[in-house]
């Protein structure tokens, strides 16, 4: 007699999956067709059949020099956009020889403090050609700014600029952790340089909107979905209030979602995702146009999944995490390296993740017919799960006063931490199998050990050096009165602060300089 081996198989979001999924116990729901409301399908008729997605390989570390040495290599190898890491000092806008910067540049990406390093990191690339992620929060209108400005220098059309600005303030404050401003003026500067993109930069997407973070931060599929579309929600209102209508902005909002190694879970999210999407914009927020409907997102494999312990057994984990991105219908995708959990990746890691997404799309076949796992039991009956789940917690901070309150209140930031504390007393009790860790483990000693790469100490003395000649040959009396115009704007409440932001960076203002006068204005956040 066969019996099964436990009573319960919960997936990370608590849906228990049943032995049998058949017509007698499920029902398909509302799967339409590609390319039509309400997208469970996919966004695109055609999906992969007509274009692939966008291979993003998450690159950045040293000097933009060094990180322009790596982009490069990257598009040689066939990567298809690239997504820039900053360094800590950057994220929250401190100059290279700020004392708290100190120990920091360079180290978990690319310092990048003037418009000279900007340029530098996009050396000999074709701005008007790829298209360029910055992977930045609350620093972003200075890094958008840095970006316009080098495009500007080269004669490049603010038209021709593709890409994305991640520019998701409000995620920081409930998972992530560098906001720099109290949430007003932060969702001030997000909004400001949406409003300037969406009328200077048509192809470019001014903001990220990112259940990535929440989920590394401990959240379940569930809360990653409901938590990132409440935020969304925030930015949509403040930018309704500043008369923007809703198919102006909608076509221009993407996201960001992280994929776990549940692969039947992972797949019927960003189905869901899509479905819920489309019907919140449609018959909650009024928007006609399918391309505000249509939710266009990155995906990323999670690097809290992989180990320190047998790194190697992590390429397997991002190559499932990468199959189910794209059985999930994603339109850009990063595969993490295996040796994450050690160190910043290896020119030879790397390139086995970006040889990962291009064996999946060139080899496997699932990229030649649309959504191939649509009509699965299985798979749709997790969809509608999911859904049904996203939507009452999207109703619950609905009447609770929504996302901006709950933030104040620190409601998510402590169901987050609720569901990272489950997830580990599961794996420490081993009711999640980790394998290396909690079960399959072997003798570290005699295993072979992975390549790391090593950002060097003087590198930031380097950057300190260039900074300071950087500061000597500039007009000094033209970027002090830039900071001044930006001081007097930032005063100004209904003042929108890109244009004098840009007028700061083209005046060779430093990034600490900018971001210096910004916080004599605004102030720092420093926690409920």
């Amino acid at each position: 007699m066969n019996v099964e081996t436990k009573p319960e198989f919960p997936t990370p979001s608590g849906i228990d999956i049943k032995r049998y999924y058949g017509a007698d116990t499920a029902t398909p729901g509302d799967i339409g067709r590609a390319g039509e409301y309400p997208f469970t399908r996919g966004i695109q008729k055609t999906m992969y059949r007509g274009r692939l997605w966008t291979m993003r390989q998450y690159a950045g570390f040293g000097t933009a020099k060094q990180t322009n040495e790596r982009f490069r290599w990257l598009l040689e190898q066939g990567q298809t956009g690239l997504s820039t890491a900053f360094d800590l000092p950057t994220q929250i806008g401190l100059d290279a020889d700020d004392p708290k910067a100190k120990g920091e540049v360079g180290r978990v990406g690319v310092h990048i403090g003037t418009i000279d390093d900007m340029e530098m990191l996009f050396d000999k690339i074709p701005l008007e050609k790829v298209s360029t992620s910055l992977t930045i929060n609350a620093t972003a209108s200075v890094l958008l700014a840095f970006y316009v400005a080098v495009a500007r220098k080269r004669g490049i059309s603010l038209r021709d600029l593709k890409g994305t600005l991640q520019n998701d303030i409000l995620k920081e404050f409930i998972a992530r952790g560098t906001q720099v401003f109290p949430v007003g003026p932060s969702l001030r500067l997000c909004a400001d340089s949406m409003e300037w993109s969406f009328k200077n930069t048509p192809q470019f997407h001014p903001i990220s909107i990112s259940g990535y973070h929440i989920r590394e931060a401990g959240s379940d599929a569930v809360q990653e979905v409901a938590f990132t579309f409440a935020n969304a929600r925030v930015y949509i209102e403040s930018l309704l209030k500043r008369g923007i209508k809703i198919d102006e902005m909608g076509p221009k909002l993407a996201f960001f979602f992280g994929c776990h190694n549940h692969f039947l879970e992972e797949i019927s999210k960003f189905r869901a995702a899509r479905r819920i999407w489309a019907r919140l914009m449609k018959e909650e927020l009024g928007a006609a146009d399918p391309k505000s409907q249509s939710l266009r997102f990155h995906v990323q494999t999670c690097g809290s999944t992989l180990t320190s312990q047998q790194p190697l057994n992590n390429a397997m984990r991002v190559a499932w995490q990468a199959m189910a991105a794209v059985l999930g219908g994603a339109q850009s995708l990063h595969t993490n390296s295996y040796d994450e959990a050690l160190s910043l990746p290896s020119e030879e890691s790397a390139s086995l993740a970006l040889r990962t997404q291009q064996i999946l799309a060139h080899e496997t076949g699932v990229t030649d017919t649309v959504d191939p796992v649509a009509g699965s039991w299985a798979i749709e009956s997790l969809t509608n799960e999911i859904d049904a789940r996203v939507s009452a917690k999207l109703a619950e901070i609905k009447a609770a006063g929504g996302m901006l309150a709950l933030i104040e209140d620190e409601v998510p930031q402590k169901e987050i931490q609720e569901a990272s504390y489950r997830w580990q007393r599961e794996v420490e009790e081993g009711r999640r199998k980790i394998v290396g860790v909690n079960t399959l483990q072997i003798d570290e000693k005699n295993s072979s050990s992975a390549k790391r790469l090593k950002v060097s100490p003087k590198l930031e003395a380097e950057q300190v050096k260039r900074l300071k000649a950087f500061r000597k040959a500039r007009d000094s009396k033209a970027a002090a009165a830039s900071l001044v115009r930006l001081e007097k704007a930032a005063r100004a409440v209904d003042q929108n602060l890109f244009p004098d932001i840009l007028n700061a960076v083209e005046a060779r203002a430093t990034i600490g300089e900018i971001f210096g006068t910004l916080r004599s204005v605004f102030g720092e956040y420093h926690g409920g």
